[in-house]
């Protein structure tokens, strides 16, 4: 990932806080007839390996667990808020126009070693997990163990448990770190009246990152 230093995330809670609040990603994985992509939800579990380990399962049907080369490394990728930022909310164009457009994001990029988890036991924990992550927010939240068991049981048979131990953490906080104040600024204004959720996440984001003014603008 090209990665700029004042774009550059580094704190592994930081990252690690973006998987846990954006758990669908894109997993790249590398077989025999060449690179593949799936959206897959995964769960953090930081306390297990030196880096923390990623947590997931597929379709019994999806060719991944028994096509993917454990051989070499996988790349999961969480997205965060993004949005297009228009040279028209920059003051600095009305004083000399030499803007153009760009698109703010936030992307956690994980990397490790794969491993499949063929086992029925194995893969209930791990849905129990994803299931109480996702419904703790709920006034009344939905267990597994609300299903009848036999019927669990079967619906886990189609289904292959996956884990990736992390073996690098990488982070990209683009949200206009390298523009002058009165531009990230004029960002903010422009985001805050759209009342969309990207719009309002990509403000309070600017606002949170903005450069420590003891040093010059990047």
């Amino acid at each position: 990932m090209y990665q700029p230093k004042h774009f550059e995330e580094t704190r592994r809670e930081v990252m690690q806080a973006l998987v846990t609040s954006q758990p669908l990603c894109t997993l790249v994985t590398l077989s025999d007839e060449g690179l593949v992509a799936d959206q897959i939800p995964m769960v953090l579990r930081p306390e297990v390996g030196p880096m923390g380990t990623l947590v997931g399962h597929v379709a019994r049907a999806n060719p991944l667990w028994r096509v993917t080369r454990l051989d070499t490394p996988v790349l999961a990728i969480f997205q965060g808020p993004q949005h297009y930022i228009s040279p028209n909310w920059y003051p600095t164009k009305q004083e000399h126009g030499k803007v153009v457009p760009t698109w703010n994001y936030v992307v956690v990029q994980v990397r490790g070693v794969l491993h499949i988890h063929d086992d029925a036991a194995w893969v209930r924990q791990q849905a129990t997990q994803i299931t109480l992550q996702q419904e703790r927010s709920s006034a009344k939240p939905w267990a597994v163990e609300d299903a009848p068991r036999d019927y669990t049981d079967a619906m886990l048979q189609a289904v292959v448990g996956i884990s990736i131990a992390v073996t690098q953490w990488s982070g990209k906080w683009k949200v206009s770190q390298n523009q002058p104040a009165a531009n990230r600024a004029g960002v903010v204004n422009a985001l805050a009246p759209l009342q969309d959720a990207n719009a309002a996440a990509m403000a309070a984001l600017v606002t949170a990152h903005a450069p420590d003014p003891a040093k010059k603008d990047a």
